[in-house]
């Protein structure tokens, strides 16, 4: 499969600060890649290197095989991006700013602009200066010049910041039949992380600047701990008969009580079986999976 980003020791510094530091990247035609971190991880450090708009302070980046730098130009009609934050010309309206843009790209077809409007329900507000949009359709409109002309790859930094649910599920659809039917490589970063999940096909996960794990999602799900969850009528009395029995009960946020041994996951009946004849009035009994929001933070803690 062909490789359309690869870094290799991509590190940028500030002074003493590491944003980044010694980032290795390979990322291949056809993939979603969710790049996901806390705020100031370095996500939108390294998104700014990989497009050039900064230089690394060591390291390389290369987008389909050609080393890009800052100034690089031929690759741009490759690549779409929206970095950080929205931004259109204000007092233009939704046509006249991708007009603007199609002419940028120099495309010939005037169609270009009409399908995208389309793509991202932006025809109703076509003729709507873009700094009397929403939040969310201003987003829209972002995201429509990154997909303009028709780009192999899309470098998008939290492209549904603004969106309402329906918005977001259609930014996602578009992506995954971008990737599925076109062949287009997605790199994006979001802190939306249940959504990330949804769509994208692998993760890397970046804290303070290191790249702390990358899997793709069938590995994801593989790892994300299962876990049994109880309640009774009387939460004392069944905390303490499950410390007797020698399992290793864990009260969650909600006074709920968890359990991670797996032989009980795969069968609770044993154990609800044995609380009964203790006197144990069970209430809940629920087999539950670990989302990627409670993996990530628990990857995040244990680094730390």
């Amino acid at each position: 499969m062909d490789t359309v980003i690869k870094t290799e020791d991509l590190t940028k510094e500030y002074g003493s600060l590491a944003a980044v530091k010694s980032l290795d990247l390979d990322i291949r035609k056809g993939e979603i890649y969710g790049f996901i971190g806390l705020n100031g991880a370095g996500k939108t450090t390294t998104i700014r290197m990989l497009l050039g708009m900064i230089k690394p302070t060591q390291g390389n980046v290369e987008l389909f095989g050609e080393q890009i730098k800052p100034g690089s130009t031929k690759i741009w009609s490759k690549v779409g991006f929206l970095v950080e934050t929205a931004s259109a010309y204000p007092e233009l309206t939704v046509l006249e700013n991708l007009e603007a843009s199609r002419r940028l790209y120099r495309l010939a077809n005037r169609r270009s602009t009409d399908e995208v409007m389309e793509k991202l329900n932006l025809v109703r507000y076509r003729d709507r200066k873009a700094k009397h949009l929403s939040l969310g359709n201003y987003q829209r409109l972002a995201v429509a010049r990154a997909l303009l002309h028709k780009p192999e790859l899309l470098v998008l930094d939290e492209p549904t910041n603004g969106l309402d649910p329906a918005g977001i599920v259609e930014i996602r659809n578009s992506l995954q039949d971008l990737s599925k039917n076109k062949g287009v490589t997605v790199f994006v970063s979001s802190h939306i992380l249940g959504e990330v999940y949804r769509f994208t096909t692998r993760i890397g996960i970046i804290h303070e600047g290191v790249l702390i794990e990358e899997m793709d999602i069938d590995t994801l799900n593989k790892k994300m701990e299962e876990k049994l969850v109880l309640d009774a009528v009387d939460r004392s009395r069944l905390l303490s008969v499950l410390k007797d029995s020698g399992y290793l009960p864990n009260p969650n946020t909600l006074g709920e009580i968890e359990i991670t041994d797996s032989s009980l996951v795969k069968e609770p009946d044993r154990l609800i079986a044995e609380l009964v004849k203790k006197d144990v009035r069970v209430s809940k009994v629920n087999v539950e999976k670990e989302d990627l929001e409670q993996y990530f933070l628990k990857k995040v803690g244990r680094h730390e």
